[in-house]
């Protein structure tokens, strides 16, 4: 597996899994019949998921067993001493057999929780399941409850299918909640050109996510670029790099609007310093101590942020996109490393909404504009006829927009069943990512937009990929609130994409999208997907992961109000049960409202 040599935020000691084993506290025959059984299970769990999760930096993820069986309080506060300790952020408890419910829970507020009661007969595990469950919705606490469908002999150590799923989903989401605590979104910046999205939220971040929001001026920009404030041994590197694998495309400005060959030589060497200075701020570079440069290096611990660019930028410094595009692939010139997310046009809920899609997949998120609807009428209209089938026969998302479209997102990198993907960077090969730099070009950005010049991404997105597009949106009185809609890429033909995608900026990458319809709500057609979107951006994330992105949102107490996931794939806490069983859409709405933000104070 290679390892991430390139700056990160996200250092040791990692945010671990504790594993809670819960037992019959009556000693006398019964806890001792019992102790084997219950710790077994306890280490099957972390097994399962040790084996199966990995940390951002590609590390497996830790999980910390209890000393001791918990049958009463003093063992549960030892437990809980002794995670602390290990700093753990996420609890799963687990258990075979009855149990003392309010005794043994978790009672940590704002750790993330579940419980595992064991399916057989011999023992009540599901009696201790359902009585501590009660307990955490009376205590305003929830919980999620793992529960196997199938009946299992006492001395099974196999794990079903859906309780692995159920484990592991809920871990994959609780430590994103976990990962996310304590750190910063890095606001480079302000607002562009108007956008609601960029106009930061400071208590979204902090009540519902757990983080805080650090501000910079553009000008920071412009002093580390000015006083060298870099390291400039890895800008000559980095700067060969990309001479060597990011070719120049057509330039697409008029005769009189293009840049001499000087001129946008030096747009590129800024488009590098600006890249390491981002990154450098996310997440500080000890280098710079070297330099004297001791606050700089510090950066702001940030996981996430945006760059405003437009407009006060962009009219007379280098865009952001190389800066944006670089930053949100998988690799660079230090080689194969994490994504580091950053949103274009400073568009903090985009940027939220990629964090998300990150930390559930460990891949690298495509940024986009959701651009157009096509329907199939207006396909065949501009393009001779051309009719759309398969995936696209209700119509195409045009998915573009100039900034950070991963690298990742053309879809050169392939799953197990030979499918376009993006995946975690300790899985991508060498010739993936030689071929994602192979199919992209990089032109000359169109002046009249940016003035001050810069390099524009030119790709598409391979067809075939399943995807899911998200956002998540404010609403005054209420929020945030998340919509999803799960699909594949759609790959067109050379001569259908041109045209269709020469009607907007040539020189920004494209990714066609068809979500899945169901016929019911917004998703009775593509049309009325687009419809129903709630802004100008969206992310795409690969793989059908919807239902991870529903899990997280109910961990933070965000409300889903448009998703296209099967019903059997959602997994919330046990106490949204008791806001409806039929409209469950409703019912998430209502258990949001009730217990209120993650780390909201009420």
């Amino acid at each position: 597996m290679s390892r991430q040599v390139s700056p990160t935020v996200f250092q040791e000691p990692l945010p671990a899994i504790g594993i809670r084993p819960t037992i019959d506290g009556r000693l006398g025959g019964v806890r001792e019949s019992l102790e084997d059984q219950t710790m077994n299970l306890a280490n099957s769990v972390a097994e399962l998921i040790s084996s199966n999760l990995h940390y951002p930096t590609g590390d497996p993820v830790r999980c910390v067993v209890a000393e001791s069986c918990i049958g009463g309080v003093r063992e549960a506060a030892a437990c809980e001493q002794y995670f602390q300790q290990q700093n753990v952020g996420v609890s799963l408890t687990v258990t075979p057999c009855w149990c003392y419910g309010s005794e043994t829970m978790d009672m940590d507020p704002l750790r993330p929780k579940a419980v595992f009661g064991f399916n057989g007969t011999e023992r009540p595990g599901a009696v201790y399941l359902a009585a501590v469950l009660a307990g955490h919705t009376q205590k305003g606490i929830p919980a999620f409850g793992i529960y196997g469908r199938d009946v299992q002999s006492a001395g099974d150590t196999e794990l079903p299918d859906d309780v692995r799923n159920k484990i592991l989903g809920f871990a994959q989401c609780g430590l994103a909640v976990a990962l996310m605590r304590g750190k910063a979104y890095l606001s480079m910046g302000g607002t562009s050109m108007g956008i609601a999205g960029s106009v930061v939220n400071h208590e979204f971040w902090e009540k519902w996510l757990g983080m805080r929001v650090e501000d910079i001026d553009m000008t920071e920009f412009v002093g580390r670029m000015q006083k060298g404030q870099y390291d400039a041994q890895e800008f000559e590197s980095a700067l060969a790099w990309v001479k060597e694998k990011c070719p120049e495309g057509e330039d697409y400005n008029t005769p009189e609007t293009r840049r001499n060959r000087e001129q946008l030589d030096s747009e590129w060497a800024d488009s590098v310093k600006m890249s390491l200075i981002a990154r450098d701020l996310m997440v500080g570079n000890p280098k710079l101590a070297d330099q004297g440069l001791g606050e700089q290096s510090h950066g702001h611990q940030a996981i996430a942020a945006g760059f405003q660019g437009q407009r006060q930028w962009t009219d007379h410094f280098p865009n952001g996109d190389f800066l944006e595009a670089i930053l949100n692939s998988s690799f660079d010139w230090n080689g194969k490393r994490t994504p580091y997310i950053v949103a274009t046009e400073n568009d903090a809920l985009n940027a939220a909404t990629m964090l998300f899609g990150h930390l559930l997949t460990n891949t690298a998120q495509i940024f986009a504009d959701l651009r157009t609807y096509w329907s199939p009428d207006a396909v065949a209209a501009a393009c001779d006829g051309y009719q759309l089938d398969g995936a696209a026969q209700d119509g195409l998302l045009h998915l573009i927009n100039s900034g950070p479209a991963a690298l990742d997102g053309t879809g050169q990198q392939t799953d197990a069943e030979g499918r376009p993907t993006m995946k975690p960077f300790w899985e991508i090969t060498d010739d993936e990512v030689n071929d994602c730099l192979d199919v992209t070009t990089w032109h000359p950005s169109v002046t009249e937009y940016f003035p001050g010049g810069g390099m524009s991404t030119r790709f598409k997105t391979k067809g075939g990929m399943p995807a899911t597009m998200t956002r998540i949106n404010l609403v005054d009185g209420m929020g945030p609130a998340l919509q999803i809609a799960e699909g594949s890429t759609v790959e067109l033909p050379d001569t259908v994409h041109d045209k269709l995608d020469q009607r907007t900026n040539p020189t920004w990458p494209t990714t066609w999208f068809a979500p899945r319809l169901t016929q019911r709500g917004a998703f009775t057609s593509t049309y009325e997907v687009m419809n129903h979107w709630g802004a100008n951006h969206c992310v795409m994330t690969a793989g059908h992961v919807g239902h991870l992105f529903i899990t997280l949102a109910s961990i933070l107490r965000i409300p889903v109000y448009m998703h296209n996931v099967e019903p059997e794939r959602v997994f919330r806490p046990s106490a949204w049960n008791l806001f409806g069983t039929d409209n469950l859409e409703s019912a998430d709405f209502r258990a949001c409202q009730n217990f209120g933000p993650m780390y909201g104070r009420r």
